[in-house]
């Protein structure tokens, strides 16, 4: 049985039902922010933040050109905020606390207070959520921007002014620039507004919430209900305009939408030539989507399985309580997931966490769910996946790296060099090209105290890109060194063995190894002549 309706908060007074979602996702993802150290993704932005402008063009030219706007947010805010660990992720922090609130917000303007409450505290937990607002990349900004657009263009089509869709458009626009796989949520956004442009915005789940209810007692009603009263009372003439179907105006709708979507498109496209270019460099370590690979995706966007489980079982008892006001945020959580495996079907594209900008939808339908019950039992609920994930949130704050089974001490191997070395050492990173970025990692910790790239002829901001060129003939740049610091990837017995080609015969002709400390993921040696 559903319980009956709730007031709803006067304008004015309902802040608390994003406030306090915000607020506990901030306190959330600010905890515990700067223990793991950066991960590889996240020396890529300290790597790219950390160039001049020009070069940071540049480096867009080369790869990463899909990123490369949020670089370029990131290169202003390290000036001023330093490089950190804590300054590097407080911008995600601070977006994702941002999505919890408009999701709070969304979810009362669709279904109710109590829902939007829910929606919001429920993200605010998700080991996801400290995830990626605690790491330097784009997802955290594109979610936020992902619910704002989708918050903008429900009061767009509400009550549609060209201020709210110059609002949208600039939201749509930031989400493209700083995400382009999240661009897929325009499919969601497509398929609500040429429904209220055709059928009107009843039929679209979008028609406003009768005053002083919340959605407990409307998902009981007959479909009919809410204009019920209106269409009696209205004489038949066939003069009077119906705001619960399309009329004249309902081209027009949709006509405003392509044109909100101008600007978005003038400023994308350029990226989207360019990275594409860039596809087969960039994502050259992704294969091709399984199906097995729809099953996890609950646990993987979740950054936990039983979590995982919990969200999806509750989205889909929401989705089946709200009826067709479910549409959107059932359209903008499946349609983005389908579209990017389909394409992943063909090209590699498929990774899980560019799709964590469909969180809040799943936790929106998960809060419609919650709100059909009293509200100490719907607490209970969301503490309890607070609890259940527990474990993944300590894990996170360990490390970024995935599996988290498989960490990479990057600071580990800095400490080491930093207490070792010598005047004059030289340092040889094997594989150079390695995603890993083991040169990236040494000198994020160490900084200009790092012994010298030895083998080093132009460096990744000379080459406009995340990885150095070394040398042709490594024997002749390693003539007078006398100490050589040797960092390779993964645990290794013997480093020196490890190292292909010319770069490893040169050493193992006029070195020998005087001491190896293995480290999770690295194994740096000295060695001497």
């Amino acid at each position: 049985m559903i319980p009956s309706a709730e007031p709803t908060p006067p304008r004015g007074r309902d802040w608390p039902v994003w406030a306090i979602p915000g607020l506990l996702t901030l306190a959330v993802t600010l905890a515990g922010i700067g223990h793991a150290q950066p991960w590889r993704d996240e020396l890529a932005t300290w790597s790219a933040a950390s160039r001049p402008v020009p070069d940071l063009v540049r480096l867009a030219g080369t790869i990463d050109a899909a990123t490369g706007p949020y670089y370029l947010v990131m290169h202003g805010w390290t000036a001023l905020a330093g490089t950190s660990p804590t300054a590097l992720r407080l911008p995600s922090a601070l977006a994702m606390a941002g999505a919890a609130a408009l999701t709070s917000r969304l979810g009362a303007q669709l279904v109710g207070p109590r829902a939007g409450l829910l929606a919001g505290l429920l993200l605010a937990v998700l080991p996801a959520t400290s995830r990626y607002g605690q790491e330097a990349r784009p997802y955290a900004p594109a979610t936020l921007f992902a619910v704002l657009a989708t918050l903008l263009l429900v009061g767009a089509l509400r009550r549609p002014a060209w201020r709210r869709w110059a609002g949208y458009a600039v939201a749509v626009a930031a989400l493209g620039l700083f995400h382009l796989i999240a661009l897929t949520l325009l499919a969601a956004h497509a398929l609500v507004v040429l429904l209220a442009a055709v059928r009107g915005r009843r039929a679209a789940g979008l028609e406003p919430l009768p005053d002083g209810s919340d959605l407990t007692r409307d998902a009981s009603a007959p479909e009919d209900a809410p204009d019920t009263r209106a269409r009696e009372a209205a004489p038949d003439t066939g003069a009077r305009v119906d705001t619960l179907r399309a009329g004249p105006t309902g081209r027009g709708l949709f006509w405003r939408w392509l044109v909100a979507l101008l600007p978005a498109a003038v400023l994308v496209a350029p990226l989207v030539l360019v990275a594409r270019g860039q596809r087969g460099r960039q994502l050259d370590w992704v294969r091709l989507v399984r199906v097995d690979d729809l099953a996890a995706l609950p646990g993987a966007l979740a950054q936990s399985g039983v979590v995982g489980g919990l969200l999806v079982g509750l989205a889909a008892l929401g989705a089946a309580r709200l009826g067709r006001r479910a549409l959107l945020p059932g359209a903008a959580l499946v349609l983005p997931v389908l579209l990017l495996f389909a394409a992943g079907s063909a090209v590699p594209l498929w990774v899980t966490r560019y799709l964590t900008f469909t969180v809040p939808f799943a936790c929106l339908l998960a809060g419609a769910a919650l709100a059909g019950v009293r509200l100490a039992p719907a607490l209970a609920v969301v503490t309890l996946a607070g609890l259940l994930g527990l474990p993944d949130q300590a894990a996170l704050r360990r490390t970024h790296e995935w599996p988290r089974t498989a960490p990479v001490d990057y600071a580990g191997v800095a400490r080491i060099v930093a207490d070792q070395q010598q005047p004059g050492d030289a340092v040889v990173y094997s594989p150079r090209d390695s995603w890993l970025f083991p040169d990236l990692g040494l000198a994020y910790h160490l900084g200009a105290r790092r012994p010298r790239d030895v083998l080093v002829v132009r460096d990744q901001r000379q080459r406009a890109d995340l990885w150095a060129a070394e040398c042709d003939r490594p024997a002749e740049c390693l003539a007078g060194v006398d100490r050589v610091w040797l960092v390779v990837t993964g645990r290794r017995a013997d480093p020196l063995a490890a190292v292909p080609g010319a770069k490893g015969d040169a050493l193992r002709d006029a070195f020998t190894v005087r001491q190896v400390w293995p480290r999770p993921g690295l194994t740096v040696a000295l060695l001497t002549r």
